[in-house]
């Protein structure tokens, strides 16, 4: 089964360029301009979009990302809204990969098999769920890959090679590095570590 994203990341190598992934969170400031900003993403060149999915406990995002979050939810934006704006833009665009970002809560509460199907018949094609390990497949993973649908693990500076292995293998569509250690927006990226983790990366997987 090939996915949008698969697509995507095909084209990107015939032209021989990087992917740019664009993140913007859902409902923030509120619902309909959200909708505009995603629908003017891939004019803006962005080559997949990650709709961040609101949630009241981020974990891992830093202030800004919270900030957005906390709007979002103050404009009444939900889990089955942020699907409906999904839906709403592949009216217009069949092509652009969504990944829908954040995390299991929200999704276990509205159920994994409904939200499976409700975000695969409205053009969802990944999903990156930050706290779920690989010891949680069963959850969310494994049914996910079933209903054709990306699910994009996240590596870390953290993450060694006795466990990279674990990391990777039921991921698809894309690994998603995380540059540094800490909340996102907590510190810069060091170009040339990023670099020597990617290529050691890419030694133990084919994705992009």
């Amino acid at each position: 089964m090939t996915t949008r994203i698969d697509t995507r990341f095909a084209e990107l190598k015939k032209e021989g360029r990087a992917a740019f992934v664009t993140f913007v969170m859902c409902g923030d400031p509120d619902l309909a301009t959200s909708l505009e900003i995603i629908k003017a993403l891939p004019k803006a060149g962005a080559d997949i979009i990650e709709i961040g999915m609101p949630f009241t406990d981020p974990m891992a995002d830093g202030p800004a990302i919270q900030a957005a979050g906390l709007r979002a939810l103050k404009a009444g934006t939900t889990l089955k809204k942020t699907l409906g704006v999904v839906r709403d833009f592949r009216q217009g665009d069949n092509a652009t990969p969504i990944v829908l970002m954040g995390y299991y809560n929200p999704i276990y509460i509205y159920g994994v098999d409904k939200f499976l199907a409700d975000a695969k018949s409205a053009g969802v094609d990944g999903l990156i769920i930050v706290d779920l390990p690989p010891e949680e497949d069963t959850e969310l993973c494994i049914p996910a890959m079933k209903a054709g649908l990306n699910f994009i693990r996240l590596a870390t500076p953290t993450t060694d090679d006795k466990r990279l292995p674990a990391v990777l293998a039921n991921t698809s569509g894309f690994v998603y590095y995380v540059s540094i250690t800490g909340i996102t927006g907590s510190a810069s990226a060091d170009t040339a570590e990023v670099s020597a983790a990617v290529a050691r990366i890419k030694r133990h997987t084919q994705l992009p």
